[in-house]
């Protein structure tokens, strides 16, 4: 069964605000089982809402609409969908009365645009919004096709497709499962990630689809069903999963949500160790990957931005004369700041990032997403040369990424 998700509003469409309806309302689809075959967004143009919701009913037995269903001229949706399906307006009585009480205890008064909300088309089956005063619309064609109309306030429509819509999806249609399952890798370029394990992708069924979702770092690597029997398709994706791990390892992060700072979150807990960092080109993002996880105060010690060669040499020790004779962006520079962030802290490890993140400054021997990274630990200190892109919010996320692993991986020997 395929579903059509149109969001409607110029503000989407002049960049104002970011559409995130499209992709609350896609995931609840596919968890039910519902495969989400087109998203779209549109402006508050009356011709062009009729236009791809006939467009979308050709192609999905479900749309869902969202957006549109305020009290002001501007939001057309409704009367929109009347005229589409051929209905007069009817006022429904039990929305007058709660969006009444809403605006009562808010103190507005209950004027002429606030009772509109209580206009609905006949045809339609008002959805309930308890949390706003825009009624949902749930829509049925002759050939048993779905539309339903939900408000644009995020908050608003999530409730109504959790209380209201999933449930009445689920009732009127005999739904198959979807299932997803995806597995966290880190430390193998898609490519390579991708030749080494084509013998166990070659090896999978027509009916599990494996996609690879790539980003800073990571490359996830998701398996999909689609209109399955989902307990024993999950058992499957499982043991296959269980010998992708087998062929990769060291690089395999988790599953779903799992990361390397977690990672190295856990062992360092763990290991009862403590942590500093010392940063430059990635100017304190690597310190919030760790301080973002609650307990990190049980390990983490202090991060030091030290942008300028100043801050290098009197916050960290640094030499000066090595960053004269080496540049900042070097081996040299990078150990002292990981051995001084160590040293001035306290702490068991210390990382230290120090690279050219651009756009400008790079040259023919160091060009722009050449990173050092360093860690120093209680019995080493270990440095490598990375090169994390062109682009400068890139090199920072690369260069993180590759730094939290190398700790990672340094607590895991």
């Amino acid at each position: 069964m395929q579903a059509t998700v149109i969001t409607i509003g110029d503000e989407i469409l002049i960049g104002q605000i970011v559409d995130t309806n499209s992709v609350s309302i896609a995931r609840r689809l596919n968890e039910a089982g519902i495969v989400v075959h087109e998203k779209c967004s549109i402006g508050d143009d009356a011709d062009e809402i009729v236009r791809t919701l006939d467009r979308a009913l050709a192609a999905s037995q479900v749309v869902v609409l969202t957006g549109g269903l305020g009290p002001t001229k501007d939001d057309i949706t409704k009367k929109t969908l009347a005229r589409r399906f051929g209905s007069a307006m009817r006022y429904d009585e039990a929305v007058a009365l709660h969006v009444e009480r809403m605006m009562t205890s808010r103190g507005i008064s209950f004027n002429a645009l606030n009772r509109s909300q209580a206009e609905v088309p006949a045809c339609c089956k008002v959805l309930f919004n308890r949390h706003g005063t825009a009624p949902g619309m749930w829509f049925e064609t002759a050939d048993d096709r779905v539309v339903v109309s939900l408000p644009g306030v995020p908050f608003e429509m999530e409730h109504l497709m959790e209380e209201e819509v999933m449930p009445r999806l689920k009732a009127h249609f005999a739904l198959r499962q979807i299932v997803h399952r995806t597995l966290i890798t880190s430390g193998l370029a898609e490519s390579v990630l991708a030749e080494r394990i084509a013998p166990w992708e070659e090896a999978l069924p027509d009916y599990l689809k494996l996609a690879y979702l790539p980003s800073a770092g990571i490359v996830r690597l998701r398996l999909s069903a689609y209109e399955v029997d989902g307990e024993r398709i999950g058992r499957e994706i499982e043991a296959r999963f269980d010998e992708l791990q087998r062929l990769i390892p060291a690089y395999v992060v988790g599953f779903e949500t799992a990361t390397v700072e977690a990672q190295a979150h856990r062992l360092l807990t763990e290991r009862r160790a403590t942590l500093a960092v010392a940063e430059s080109c990635t100017g304190g993002r690597l310190a919030a990957k760790f301080t973002a996880q609650a307990g990190a105060s049980a390990y983490f010690l202090a991060g030091l931005v030290t942008y300028a060669d100043e801050a290098k040499t009197h916050l960290l020790g640094v030499d000066a004369e090595a960053i004269r004779r080496h540049g900042a962006v070097s081996e040299e520079v990078a150990r002292q700041m990981a051995e001084g962030a160590r040293r001035a802290t306290g702490a068991d490890y210390a990382l230290a990032t120090t690279g050219i993140a651009g756009p400008a400054g790079g040259t023919p021997e160091k060009p722009v997403g050449t990173v050092w990274i360093a860690l120093a630990t209680p019995t080493r200190t270990i440095a490598v040369r990375q090169a994390c892109g062109t682009d400068r919010g890139q090199v920072i996320d690369r260069a993180t990424i590759h730094a939290v692993r190398m700790l990672r991986d340094e607590l895991q020997r």
